[in-house]
């Protein structure tokens, strides 16, 4: 189901804390810039940016992008990560990080951007929150288990899935 994310970002006041696997993750990722994708109003790159890690971030969004220029260390990058072919920015990344945005098909894009020792962060709603929210067929959700087999050429450094009542998944995928 779309969302309008340009009135999403206009009514939003400001970013959030950033997501569980940048806190928890993001201090175990080398030296190097950090790629935040969907990365909205900038809540996870804020966190890379105030630890001196140059950011792209790339949204969709006019208005989150609008609301976050001029952000020192930030480069901004509008794109449509559902327009493919994507031209994503060519790396290397030190960390990737994909919160609460689902794009199953990107994901296999993302391990030739890493640097060795490079990290994919991601996290967002297991199947139980589409249930709860009454969204039980929609595709913007990870399936039990399904963040625990990493992309082709990486591989799996740390999984969680269930807290918050079963309600939020993460996982953490090492580029050796």
């Amino acid at each position: 189901m779309p969302r309008d994310w340009e009135a999403f970002y206009r009514e939003r006041e400001e970013a959030r804390a950033p997501a569980f696997v940048v806190r928890a993750y993001g201090p175990f990722a080398p030296p190097g810039p950090v790629l935040d994708l969907a990365g909205g109003l900038g809540r996870n790159a804020r966190y890379f940016l105030q630890r001196g890690r140059p950011v792209v971030l790339v949204e969709r969004s006019r208005e989150a992008l609008r609301r976050l220029a001029g952000t020192p260390g930030l480069e901004l990058l509008e794109m449509d990560l559902e327009a493919f072919p994507l031209r994503l920015p060519k790396g290397p990344f030190a960390a990737i990080v994909v919160s609460y945005y689902v794009n199953r098909p990107l994901l296999a894009l993302l391990p030739p951007l890493l640097l060795p020792g490079g990290l994919l962060l991601v996290e967002g709603f297991s199947r139980k929150e589409a249930r709860r929210r009454g969204r039980p067929q929609s595709p913007f959700y990870w399936e039990p288990l399904e963040l625990l087999t990493p992309p082709s050429g990486l591989l799996l450094r740390a999984y969680g899935e269930g807290w918050m009542e079963g309600f939020r998944v993460f996982a953490v995928h090492l580029r050796p």
